[in-house]
């Protein structure tokens, strides 16, 4: 199984090379690879019992990992030195292995497990915030407007914890218990944070206190933590409604209120500084970060070049087609605001506009499930629903987010769409966002991942998945889904204008040190943005430094790497063959993404 598994990762190109080795050659890597298989199986449970989760939105918390569902990742300062430690042994016994011994598709799953331990490693050097390991965001708060186990756990508890046996409901309120030690372990790693100068701006706080209550008011657990596990054991023995509301009752509810003290006490000392350039290590923090975010080591400097550059050229295209469609006076962002305006494009206010809006995406999503032959040789399922964001979240919250399921498919992939108001979105920007967060996005790709060893299952990169999310925007352009309709193609666009615009305000935040309303004004002038969407995404960026920066990057290099590969191979180039190549090698840094693709070359040659 192992062995078909690494097959895949690189496809032909894998099984070409294997072939054209001397029989020592093939002895020397299973050998090698032996090791090294062992010790990725070795890590994959060691990281699963460190971070349950993954193991629950797997949907593999099952059998000899049953006890994963009764737990949560520890969130407290000891918790935090359990990782580390864990980070630390396995890079010490990465560094043992002979790497020049192992099969190529072996040291791609081994550099991609030491990119990621690595750079969370150094992250946690800091002694402040949350470093994701394995995952796409770092911050340097470990509680903010959308940071912090208030809003991880109860959403996961609800969507992911499968409640099907009693066992699963005796492991749901365990969490519950758990839940409440986690928030307590977070307000102790706040007052930690504190002591070395580093609280959220004031902005943030406001916001993060005001989410924060309405967790607190009325349903104690917030987003029907209690409700949500009565309903699902109505009719089966026990009564786990009850034991939850008396754990959310005693134990969640006075937890947090006292992360709601501490942070008002951050508030007393914060600024409206934005950026973390006001840390004492600030400028290393953020070099960091974006290195992390990006998978390079491009510079601020470079990165706000390049988002400006970008930028220049995106809106050159959008300028021919707004003069077609009768918008010729202005900037283009002048004339984007303007297209926005139009009742056209708008959804009814209020419920009935929120549905519409998710019949309108479920639409979407089924026309470019049909369209998927075309721009790939294999093919998933793309499991996936559209949910509304829990309102108590929205706030603080992006205009949307997704991600793949479990592995087995009994829970679908996610595309959470924020819908506290319909203006937030209009119908020639939708489409792209469906393509972007569900096929051939986020959903999409991370199902191809389940077809790799489970290490690789839980390590992603943000350059990576990011950048793959608007190379399937771009993919869905050229399966030809705008052809009719030239304001979404404008939307489509702007969309690509608006992540090149993240390029230079994050760096302005954090770099140059922008201020936030310098930070919305810039956007909103450069791209036609309004004013609500911006501010709540100028917000996200003081929030998760570098994060923003991985999308443009991220493809920019793969086009970068598809250019590459239709010049080195002429002819036998083959547009569904490169893009299997990208999403069968896994989301991997940007570094030996040009790896994969060069295997991949090396393959259509042959």
């Amino acid at each position: 199984m192992r062995s078909s598994r690494r097959q895949l990762l690189l496809g032909t190109a894998g099984t070409l090379a294997a072939a054209a080795l001397p029989r020592s050659a093939h002895a020397l890597f299973q050998n090698a690879d032996a090791r090294a298989d062992a010790l990725l199986t070795r890590t994959a449970e060691s990281f699963l019992k460190l971070y349950p989760e993954n193991a629950t939105s797997l949907g593999i918390d099952k059998e000899q990992r049953a006890p994963l569902k009764h737990q949560l990742t520890d969130r407290s300062p000891a918790g935090q030195r359990k990782i580390v430690a864990h980070l630390r042994e396995t890079l010490g016994a990465i560094g043992k292995l002979d790497m020049n011994a192992l099969s190529p598709v072996m040291r791609t799953n081994v550099e991609v497990v030491q990119a990621s331990y690595g750079s969370g490693l150094e992250g946690f050097g800091f002694g402040y915030g949350d470093v994701a390991v394995g995952s796409w965001r770092n911050t340097p708060y470990a509680v903010v407007q959308n940071v912090g186990a208030w809003i991880d756990v109860p959403r996961m508890l609800d969507t992911d914890h499968q409640v099907n046996t009693r066992e699963d409901a005796e492991a749901y309120v365990d969490r519950v218990e758990s839940y409440a030690e986690q928030l307590d372990g977070e307000t102790q790693r706040l007052k930690t944070a504190a002591a070395k100068g580093v609280i959220a701006p004031d902005f943030l706080l406001d916001k993060a206190l005001r989410q924060l209550k309405i967790a607190r008011s009325g349903n104690t657990a917030g987003w029907g933590l209690v409700t949500s596990i009565a309903n699902r054991t109505a009719g089966m023995e026990g009564d786990f409604g009850n034991a939850a509301w008396m754990l959310a009752n005693d134990k969640v509810a006075p937890a947090l209120d006292r992360q709601i003290a501490e942070l008002e006490r951050h508030r007393k000392r914060a600024t409206s500084d934005a950026g973390v350039w006001k840390f004492a290590d600030g400028e290393a923090y953020y070099a960091w970060a974006l290195r992390a975010g990006t998978t390079t080591t491009m510079t601020p400097d470079e990165v706000h070049q390049m988002g400006l550059d970008q930028l220049r050229a995106i809106q050159a295209e959008m300028d021919a087609i707004l003069r077609k469609e009768g918008y010729s006076q202005g900037s283009v962002g002048a004339r984007m605001e303007a297209l926005a305006k139009d009742p056209r494009f708008a959804f009814a206010e209020g419920d009935p506009g929120r549905a519409e809006i998710l019949q309108f995406l479920n639409t979407r999503i089924a026309d470019i499930r049909g369209r998927m032959p075309q721009a790939f040789n294999t093919l998933v399922k793309g499991n996936v629903e559209v949910r509304r964001l829990p309102p108590e979240e929205e706030p603080g919250a992006p205009g949307a987010y997704g991600g793949p399921g479990s592995i087995d498919g009994t829970i679908p992939g996610k595309f959470w769409i924020n819908l506290r108001t319909t203006s937030l979105h209009t119908r020639f920007s939708l489409p792209d966002l469906a393509y972007h967060e569900a096929i051939p996005g986020h959903v999409w790709q991370g199902e191809y991942a389940f077809k790799l060893p489970l290490m690789r299952s839980l390590l992603q990169f943000n350059a990576y998945s990011e950048g793959w999310a608007l190379y399937a925007e771009q993919l869905a352009d050229e399966l030809g889904v705008y052809a009719d309709n030239p304001a979404e193609k404008l939307g489509y666009l702007q969309s690509l204008g608006f992540r090149a615009c993240r390029l230079v305000v994050d760096t302005g935040l954090h770099a140059k040190r922008w201020t936030r309303q310098q930070a919305i004004d810039w956007f909103v002038t450069a791209n036609g943005s309004s004013v609500e969407e911006v501010s709540g995404e100028v917000d996200r960026y003081c929030a998760w430094p570098g994060q923003a920066c991985g999308y443009k990057v991220g493809h920019s290099e793969i086009n970068r790497l598809r250019d590459r590969a239709k010049t080195a191979l002429g002819p036998a180039y083959d547009f569904k063959a490169f893009n299997d190549a990208v999403v069968l090698g896994g989301n991997v840094p940007m570094t030996v993404l040009g790896h994969v693709v060069d295997r991949h070359i090396a393959a259509r040659k042959a």
